[in-house]
């Protein structure tokens, strides 16, 4: 009988990553969705999920799942530290405007879309696979702030 919960635990154990959704690949969210919630500078935010716990506060350091897209027709995914199976770790005052605004006051475990606008991300110039003028859409899960 204890061999028998063991091994129901170890099995349980085994499985969670895909109860949870981990090996699930993300679609772009619906662009005309509306929950997104737009502020003064044009960044638009959905929040999918609420954490809980302390608030990321301005200038923080935060740990993320994160994967991106532009608005084009194809749903284009240009990055996704999910895809890649590593969190990724950023002080926020090294990225776009767009994740400066939208990031702080996620708490941990929260999730976040965010829609931003070309002058909130890589302006009219672009950067690598991402087009001058695109607006970027963002999914933000949010595991740990600094």
């Amino acid at each position: 009988m204890r061999l028998m919960s063991i091994c129901a635990l170890a099995a349980a154990f085994a499985f969670a990553p895909f109860a949870a959704g981990e090996d699930k690949k993300l679609e772009r969210p619906k662009l005309d969705a509306k929950e997104w919630k737009k502020t003064k500078s044009g960044l638009e935010i959905w929040d999918v999920k609420e954490g809980k716990g302390d608030a990321v506060k301005e200038g923080a350091t935060v740990v993320i799942h994160y994967t991106g897209w532009l608005t084009d027709d194809g749903a284009t995914k240009f990055d996704s530290s999910v895809d890649r199976g590593e969190k990724a770790e950023f002080p926020l005052d090294n990225l776009i405007k767009g994740w400066q605004e939208g990031i702080p006051g996620m708490k941990p475990g929260g999730v976040r879309r965010l829609k931003i606008p070309s002058d909130l991300a890589y302006g009219p110039k672009g950067r690598g696979k991402i087009p001058g003028g695109a607006t970027l859409v963002f999914e933000i899960e949010l595991f740990e702030s600094k």
